[in-house]
């Protein structure tokens, strides 16, 4: 996995447009009316990481190539939507495409804004945008299912799939999302065609206010709507105020309204932990880089995501803590301090890991 893509839903005029310029420092429309989103707008982020820099230091100031996180802002959704309301149809097939969704769910009341439903409810908000998600699942698998359940009787094989696939619809039959059930979406995950909407991982990022932000009883209740799943509290207007300054200005400001970090480093950050990610680097003279794979990866796996004939052709990898190779200065100097390792096709990868690859052409 080189990338990830995350779809930025909701329903209109909750701030998904203004938060989206806000993290990708884009310019796209944000009006105050529904559906000023039609084509899904998309933006490439690079994910934040110091190491990179202090390394290509290292190297001569070598090019960075950061790992980068794809944010396409997807139009409004409206009740009905499953059965083409408003921009319906559009819009689910846009889900279809991304690893994650973040559903981002008005908290604020601001009477300049208006609200498709007149005014924000969390929760009726969340319902209405999950019963559409939920429709659309079902209206999937009862088009599939009949077909599978035939073709079962002629193909021993296909026994599990429609198995999980009859359970995932008796869920979606209560109203429930099939992200309500954990250990039934890893078992959907096996079948990545099918592209079920609500069996993807979630984000809700609760768009608040500046007041909001600093009101931490009333945070935990919004994120109760919502638990398990994680849950972020960012403010699109502060994250707006913050393009465009320096690192000096932008820790002060943040720390103004008692936050530490960034909401796109917040959302990077449980993007990566709610899919199971986590990267490795490579240095050298040529470039500093940063790459994304999944947790638990080995290393003829990490070594794929640079190239397939790297993994076909494994023999070993270099190994290196970033942590040993900063206090070393240099590899060299690291190597004969003893903190290199050379580790086989069973090395599982390590988030810290700088790494160069030997393998057969």
């Amino acid at each position: 996995m080189s990338s990830i893509s995350c779809g930025i839903v909701g329903l209109p005029n909750v701030g998904k447009s203004t938060l989206f310029n806000a993290l990708t420092d884009n310019n796209v429309l944000a009006a105050n009316y529904p559906f000023a989103t039609i084509e899904p707008n998309t933006g490439v982020v690079a994910v934040p990481d110091a190491r990179l820099g202090r390394l290509s230091k290292m190297y001569n100031n070598a090019p960075v190539k950061p790992a980068i996180v794809t944010f396409v802002d997807i139009a409004g959704l409206v009740a009905g939507a499953s059965k083409g309301e408003g921009l319906g149809n559009l819009f689910l097939s846009h889900i279809r495409n991304t690893n994650a969704v973040i559903h981002v769910v008005r908290s604020f009341a601001d009477p300049d804004v208006q609200h498709v439903d007149s005014a924000p409810d969390p929760l009726r908000d969340i319902e209405i945008v999950n019963t559409e998600l939920v429709l659309a699942d079902l209206q999937t698998l009862n088009s599939r299912l009949p077909k599978l359940e035939k073709e079962a009787k002629a193909n021993p094989k296909l026994v599990p799939l429609v198995a999980v696939l009859e359970e995932a619809r008796s869920i979606l039959d209560t109203g429930k999302p099939l992200f309500s059930a954990p250990d039934l979406t890893s078992r959907i995950g096996e079948y990545k065609e099918l592209q079920l909407l609500t069996a993807k991982p979630i984000i809700y990022v609760f768009n608040v206010d500046e007041i909001q932000l600093g009101n931490s009883s009333q945070l935990e209740e919004l994120k109760k709507l919502v638990r398990p799943a994680p849950a972020l509290y960012i403010c699109a207007k502060l994250e707006d105020q913050l393009r465009g300054l320096d690192e000096d200005d932008r820790l002060e400001l943040l720390a103004s309204y008692e936050q530490s970090e960034s909401g796109l480093m917040q959302l990077i950050k449980t993007a990566y932990n709610t899919l199971g990610l986590q990267s490795f680097l490579t240095a050298g003279a040529t470039e500093v880089r940063a790459w994304t794979i999944p947790a638990g990866a080995t290393a003829p796996q990490a070594a794929g995501v640079i190239h397939s004939d790297f993994q076909h052709g494994f023999i070993a990898a270099e190994v290196v803590d970033y942590e040993d190779l900063i206090k070393a200065g240099s590899l060299p100097a690291a190597r004969a301090a003893g903190k290199v390792r050379t580790e086989g096709k069973t090395y599982i990868m390590q988030p810290n890991d700088v790494v160069e690859f030997r393998f057969n052409t």
